[in-house]
């Protein structure tokens, strides 16, 4: 199976940086956010990306985060990450509205512990290198596999993901399973998830998938029993729940928001992501993803049936408590509390790296389709009613329901005098006989060209008589002409 490594990944050592502008947001009584007991969620190197982030995104809580960061930096075997910390802090002072401390008052990288973890690397690089070269040399196909697979471990926990993207896409000439190459695929899509490279996941995942599946069939046998295995086996939906994940991920990053509740709710249980929780994402993160993608898009009978009776999902909920709060006031139609809530929460959802960039959208997204759901069930109704189910002023409204009526959400207009939105007036008889006229028209049509081939197919039996009837009246010519003679 070919598994070739995508031509335009960045190939540098450097951690993934993002090349927009980050939003600046409060943390506050009205926007709370713990950073502490959000953080302990994580672990490796996202821990140091995630503060990262933090600290671009959250002035007031910079200081907080870099030490955080620097801690978790002497824990890890990156020292680099560093200077990557301390310029997203720099940035931070310079665009916070209060001066923010000296970083070097905070905290500092140790010099030393530096130097030895670089040596360290150095030394460790030769090893692994000198072995695979000896793997290599004495042609065993599986020993230069785990050559390749370890060198790829290594460069991803310095940081180098380009190196160890190359390393890992090297072994699959050396995979002699599907198991093998199922392995390689998982650990590409780790590096894909950890470089935030949407565009991309969908091929592994399609390629892990396939060699899942032929992984399964091939070591569960054949009948009934294979057949059975290969829908229940718990191996096979723990690497289904991580597949399941980054797709839904994928999706997400193209704002592509109705699969990505799809595959976000169809997850199996956190312990089914094995390492990747934490590691990659937290349980509260997908409980914040499927939530918000599936009131973006969904409906409320979908909504019922996905989010609210989901027991897995429930699970996950658990973990962020106000977002099954969000879901009650949508479902029970208390709008201005569900905008609410996304607003007090709006800090937690722009830190997340994943999620930053479609808060803004998402949030849009929710309010617009509040609006229609509100609307429907009205042939006219007041601004002013509207206003105070969603907590706006009247010019709010009539300017968020004027945009709705442009775009074709609502189908009505808006009395700017009287402030009144009122319904467009639907003729359901008249469509229902316009379409049933325009049905008979399509019909009879059809009739008329059937009516026409079948008279044309008649004159030409006619003009030109069957081949047997021509055979016929030759034979009997020429039994005539022998008869004469």
């Amino acid at each position: 199976m070919d598994v070739d490594a995508p031509e335009d990944l960045p190939q540098t050592s450097t951690a993934p940086k993002s090349g927009k502008r980050h939003t600046i947001v409060p943390v506050d009584d009205a926007h709370p956010f713990d950073l502490e007991s959000y953080i302990a969620n994580y672990t490796g190197r996202t821990v140091i990306d995630r503060l990262t982030h933090i600290i671009v995104s959250c002035p007031s809580i910079a200081p907080e985060a870099f030490n955080l960061a620097i801690q978790h930096i002497h824990q890890s075997r990156d020292p680099s990450q560093y200077q990557i910390v301390l310029d997203a802090y720099e940035h931070a002072a310079a665009a916070s509205t209060s001066p923010l401390p000296n970083p070097n008052d905070i905290a500092s990288l140790d010099g030393q512990w530096a130097e030895e973890t670089l040596s360290k690397n150095q030394a460790e690089r030769t090893k692994l290198e000198v072995e695979l070269k000896t793997y290599s040399n004495n042609m065993i196909k599986e020993s230069i596999r785990m050559g390749y697979r370890d060198l790829g471990d290594f460069y991803r926990s310095v940081g180098d993901y380009g190196s160890a993207l190359k390393q890992y896409t090297k072994s699959r000439e050396y995979c002699t399973t599907s198991q093998h190459v199922l392995d390689m695929c998982l650990s590409v899509l780790e590096l894909l998830i950890l470089q935030r490279n949407y565009s991309h996941i969908s091929t592994y995942v399609f390629k892990a998938d396939a060699a899942l599946d032929a992984a399964t069939a091939s070591g569960s046998g054949s009948g009934s029993t294979g057949s059975s295995n290969k829908k229940g086996s718990p191996e096979r939906e723990k690497v289904q729940s991580k597949l399941d994940f980054a797709t839904a991920l994928s999706h997400l990053g193209q704002s592509n928001y109705e699969k990505a509740a799809y595959y976000f709710l169809r997850l199996g249980p956190s312990k089914q992501l094995g390492d990747w929780a934490g590691k990659l994402v937290g349980p509260g993160d997908i409980a914040i993803y499927g939530t918000l993608c599936a009131l973006s898009k969904l409906s409320r009978s979908a909504i019922k049936a996905q989010v609210v009776d989901n027991n897995t999902f429930a699970g996950y909920l658990e973990q962020e408590p106000y977002v099954r709060e969000l879901i009650g006031s949508y479902m029970n139609s208390n709008f201005k509390t569900c905008l609410e809530i996304l607003s007090r929460y709006s800090t937690r959802h722009f830190i997340d790296i994943h999620l930053s960039s479609h808060v803004t959208g998402l949030t849009n997204l929710i309010r617009d389709w509040a609006v229609v759901l509100y609307f429907q069930p009205f042939a006219t109704i007041k601004l002013e009613r509207m206003s105070a189910a969603f907590g706006w002023t009247v010019e709010e409204v009539e300017r968020h329901v004027v945009a709705l009526i442009q775009s074709g959400d609502i189908k009505g207009r808006v009395d700017s005098r009287n402030k009144v939105l009122q319904a467009k007036n639907t003729d359901y008889r008249a469509e229902l006989f316009a379409r049933a006229f325009k049905t008979g028209k399509e019909i009879q049509t059809a009739n008329r060209k059937l009516l026409l081939r079948l008279r044309l197919q008649q004159a030409d039996l006619i003009v030109k008589p069957p081949k047997n009837q021509q055979q016929q009246q030759q034979q009997q010519n020429q039994n005539e002409m022998m008869q004469a003679d």
